[in-house]
């Protein structure tokens, strides 16, 4: 059974920083690409960050870049997501996928709240 666990949300203050974690079983994670989305009250879901199974290439939303980091480790079928300098506007479910081909893989999410 296919499972993909975020974890590590929470409430922060603006200009902290928090670590998301996603840990996956059930397939073979070093061979997927990984992405982190996030879905604010009230908007669409949108791409956070993505890295190929090699960590050969990263990509990052316009919002994001330079204030967050996805890396992952392939022995610990973990991919993480280093959010820094948080912004009230980065409040969101943060969710975790797996993508290979046809198969599409999602957790059910980490809340994070950017509030003083």
């Amino acid at each position: 059974q296919v499972q993909l666990e975020e974890s590590g949300g929470g409430l922060v203050q603006p200009g902290g920083s928090l670590r998301l974690s996603c840990a996956g079983s059930g397939f073979n994670f070093r061979w997927y690409g990984m992405r982190w989305y996030r879905q604010a009250p009230g908007k669409e879901r949108e791409l956070v960050a993505h890295i190929t199974s090699t960590s050969r290439i990263t990509y990052y939303g316009d919002s994001t870049k330079g204030r967050f980091t996805i890396s992952r480790d392939n022995a610990k079928n973990t991919v993480y997501l280093q959010m820094n300098s948080l912004k009230p506007e980065d409040t969101a479910v943060y969710y975790c996928n797996a993508r290979r081909n046809w198969e599409d893989y999602w957790g059910k999410g980490t809340l994070v709240t950017v509030s003083s």
